[in-house]
């Protein structure tokens, strides 16, 4: 099962355990259009004739509750069986600390994105997310995961802090001399780009650590552990390549490299536990701060209810003001899969970024968790769950997640 570190979740008060159907919508043919639940008929892609998965349990509910979610860069697509056992590794590090997070259980994976140097052991500084925050926390060393549990983990929100639905006005700025003594804190993405607004990710002035937003709106995360389980290893990278078939068209696709602000980054990570319904993937959305909860939208979906949910031609749009935001004249061909159509855009390491750099974003508001996903699901789930928050087919495929803006979680 997947590596959770903690005694308990501290679920706030406000958050209820969702019954099945309530957590996420359903798609609506009324509403997403009469195919929204088909297979997608272009997928030229099919698992080996011996993929075979459990197709009989009942999936909802049964995952169990986690706070916050860190994955590790290491560079790798397959680990350790437990990788926690990894030697001299982070992730062996976060098992063994004696300072345990303070705020509930925290999932720890390992991830296929880039370390820092070409030639990483374990034990080197590397690069870490941390979800439902997305922050990415760098520099992070085997002995410096007391600092980060204290400091960086402790206080981010969790699955169930409640998403803030408005932010307040920028106070006047302050004349008087700064304080060095105090910690800094690096602000959380605004809809207002004037806005000066802190995250709850306090920096010591001791860390050695560096923080900046994470670039991508949504976050597909595949189990691709081979040595847990073979299924996943063969699922995973051919799931990443019917995800990018869809999303290339509408801008959206990020390799590992790409930090253009928006976007679908798609991770491999280590295992999640419940191999035997494979293909395995967490969908990590932003919420859009600024957002007032229960403004209607139109679509009778808690997308649109929630500021979760984006039209095709607003994504489109939105990508096309980004691409030349960031790179000039040079946008996304949907029609070249090499490095031509990928920019590369560095983030600013620290201090204030506003709406111009992140694009309004916020924090993480849902993670939804499927199973049993082939690659003839992928263009609906682009289309629904991703862009829209919604579900095609819950009850063979959700297991679970949250929903910060409706305060729902599944355990």
């Amino acid at each position: 099962m997947t590596a959770t570190f903690s005694s308990a979740l501290k679920r706030d008060n406000s958050f209820s355990k969702a019954p099945e159907g309530a957590l996420f919508p359903k798609v609506d043919p009324a509403l997403d259009g009469e195919d929204c639940d088909h297979d997608c008929e272009s997928c030229s892609i099919k698992y080996p004739a011996k993929f075979k998965i459990d197709e009989d349990d009942k999936l909802y509910g049964h995952v169990n509750a986690w706070a916050t979610h860190m994955l590790v860069a290491t560079g790798k697509t397959d680990w350790v069986r437990d990788v926690s056992d990894e030697k001299g590794s982070v992730m062996e590090a976060v098992r063994d600390c004696e300072v345990e997070p303070s705020n509930g259980k925290l999932m720890l994976s390992a991830s296929n994105m880039p370390t820092p140097h070409e030639h990483h052991s374990p034990s080197d500084p590397t690069t870490i997310l941390l979800l439902p925050s997305f922050t990415i926390i760098e520099d992070v060393s085997p002995n410096t995961i007391p600092d980060l549990i204290k400091h960086h983990i402790n206080p981010a929100p969790t699955s169930t802090t409640p998403f803030p639905s408005r932010i307040s006005d920028p106070s006047p700025p302050d004349s008087s001399p700064p304080n060095t003594s105090a910690p800094t804190l690096n602000p959380v993405p605004s809809a207002n780009p004037n806005s000066t607004t802190p995250s709850q990710i306090p920096s010591s002035s001791s860390s050695a650590f560096t923080t900046r937003p994470c670039p991508h709106k949504y976050l597909i995360l595949l189990c691709s552990q081979k040595t847990r389980d073979a299924r996943c290893g063969q699922s995973a990278p051919l799931l990443r390549r019917e995800f990018e078939r869809h999303l290339r068209p509408l801008g959206l696709y990020r390799d590992l490299q790409d930090e253009r602000p928006g976007g679908v980054g798609i991770y491999f990570i280590s295992h999640v536990g419940g191999h035997k319904y494979s293909a395995n993937l967490m969908i990590y959305r932003r919420g859009d701060v600024g957002v007032v909860e229960g403004a209607d939208a139109g679509n009778g979906g808690s997308g649109g209810q929630h500021g979760h949910e984006n039209s095709l031609d607003q994504v489109r749009g939105d990508s096309a003001i980004r691409s030349r935001e960031t790179d000039g004249s040079r946008g996304v061909s949907s029609g070249h899969e090499g490095k031509a159509d990928t920019a590369h855009r560095q983030m600013p390491a620290t201090g204030h970024h506003s709406e111009s750099t992140n694009g309004g974003m916020g924090e993480g508001s849902q993670c939804i968790w499927l199973a049993r996903v082939r690659p003839e699901d992928c263009e609906g789930i682009v289309k629904h769950t991703i862009l829209k928050g919604k579900v095609v087919k819950p009850e063979r495929q959700l297991r679970g997640g949250f929903d910060r803006q409706k305060g729902l979680v599944s355990w």
